[in-house]
């Protein structure tokens, strides 16, 4: 007979209450969710395109393809504007010269629908994994995706027409396929082919004990580097043999210290120290914390809490990785899932401290409103450097006050959630029999 909770089926029988209660829930987070959308779309009608959607990002993968298709050799020498080149890999320039083919009124909008997408399907995945079935789960997403639809990150990448919520949940959905699943992996290695930073995925499959899966994403990523070399052999040297790919020695520290960049070395660059070299303390700490979030990721998957995992293994990523612009930090979408579903699995003072812990980061990470009528649709980069809009960037290094926690909003509640993962991996591996079981069983089940 199966334990309750571990087999495919509920064995708990669901009660009529309760399913009126999913429905209820459902039909209310469907409104949610379609209020939240259409606030959106009707903040982007009732601004100047530019102002709401600019596509940045996404001209720049355009022109790199089109070079792509027509001078190869220019692809690493090319600026779309001084000081802006393209950065990804041969692989990834492949991909958008195919994307060049259409039209571009075509492909801005059909970016735009595909991040939207992305997001909502990594939430959609998340609770899968995490228990969650039918109309509840339904419910779930929706609730949490309308949130996370007005957080500074996701409407940024929008705007910009960035990859990162595609390539969010094609890591998400990857690392949410069950481990028998034969090309699970496949995911994680495509992803890093593309933009180097997923490649933090293939040690932690290794320390989560996931051989197979570890070995299937070395291997795709191997291909995506073949491939190149095949297709774009004298671009492929450039990016792989002669350190391109280390492109933050291209920038300088007021570069590096940026508003935008909300990374730790970002957060280092913007001390006084960051006037000279900070490249030794930022090592350092990179290490340390690769090493820290790599063990609690693989703790929380060996516990039972392979969610947790990935998770704390992206959280990760983002800290240490040199450049993690405003837009990197989509990653606080599957961090508000695993919130909400420990909320729903708790109950009293727990409960209270993890909705807490949400509305709090919900409201460091949103896009607020600026004006809905006028000039500006949000504030500028949401509560990023707030207090500090007109702050010279040749004073970052002369920071004092909020400005030090406006400028590093976004890199400080993100070792906030790392300590928190930090936190629950000890938690759960102290007591990963009984944890282990409870985040396995489906949601239905849990009184």
């Amino acid at each position: 007979m199966a334990q309750p909770g571990l087999g495919l089926k509920n064995p708990v029988r669901t009660r009529p209450a309760s399913v009126r209660r999913a429905g209820w829930a459902l039909g209310l987070a469907a409104a949610v969710f379609a209020i939240a959308l259409a606030a959106y779309v009707a903040d982007v009608a009732t601004h100047r395109l530019g102002l709401t959607l600019d596509w940045f990002d996404l001209n720049i993968y355009n022109h790199a393809g089109l070079i792509t298709r027509r001078d190869p050799a220019r692809l690493y020498t090319w600026q779309y504007r001084p000081g802006v080149q393209w950065l990804y890999t041969p692989l990834a320039a492949m991909g958008f010269a195919a994307g060049s083919l259409l039209p571009w009124a075509v492909l801005k909008w059909l970016m735009t629908v595909a991040s939207l997408t992305a997001m909502v399907a990594t939430v959609w995945v998340t609770f899968g994994q995490l228990g969650w079935h039918g109309q509840r789960r339904g419910a779930a997403v929706l609730a949490v995706s309308a949130v996370a639809l007005w957080t500074e990150p996701v409407l940024r990448s929008v705007r910009v027409g960035q990859i990162e919520l595609v390539l969010m949940a094609l890591i998400a959905w990857d690392m949410c396929q069950p481990d028998h699943r034969r090309w699970k992996g496949f995911g994680v290695g495509l992803a890093a082919g593309i933009k180097l930073v997923p490649l933090i995925f293939i040690p932690y499959l290794i320390l989560a004990g996931k051989l197979r899966q570890a070995a299937v994403a070395a291997a795709v990523f191997a291909g995506t580097v073949v491939i190149g070399f095949a297709v774009l052999p004298g671009e492929s040297v450039k990016w792989w043999l002669t350190g391109y790919f280390l492109h933050a020695g291209n920038f300088t520290n007021q570069s590096l210290g940026s508003l935008l960049n909300q990374s730790v070395l970002a957060l280092l660059t913007r001390t006084p120290e960051g006037a000279r070299s900070v490249t030794a303390p930022w090592l350092a700490a990179a290490v340390v914390i690769a090493c820290l979030g790599l063990a609690a990721a693989a703790l929380l998957a060996r516990a039972g809490r392979p969610t947790a995992g990935w998770v704390t293994c992206a959280v990760t990523g983002v800290l240490v990785s040199p450049i993690s612009w405003d837009n990197h930090w989509v990653w606080i979408v599957p961090v508000l899932a695993l919130l909400a579903d420990a909320a729903v699995r708790s109950r009293g003072a727990v409960r209270a401290g993890y909705l807490a812990l949400g509305v709090a980061l919900f409201a460091l990470f949103a896009d607020w409103p600026m004006k809905w009528t006028g000039k500006l649709a949000f504030v500028p980069h949401g509560l990023i450097g707030f207090g500090t809009r007109k702050h010279p960037m040749g004073e970052i290094f002369h920071l004092h006050g909020t400005q030090l926690i406006g400028w590093n909003l976004y890199v400080l509640a993100g070792i906030v959630i790392f300590t928190g993962l930090l936190a629950a991996a000890t938690a759960a591996w102290r007591s990963r029999e009984r944890d282990g079981y409870l985040m396995r069983r489906p949601i239905s089940s849990v009184p």
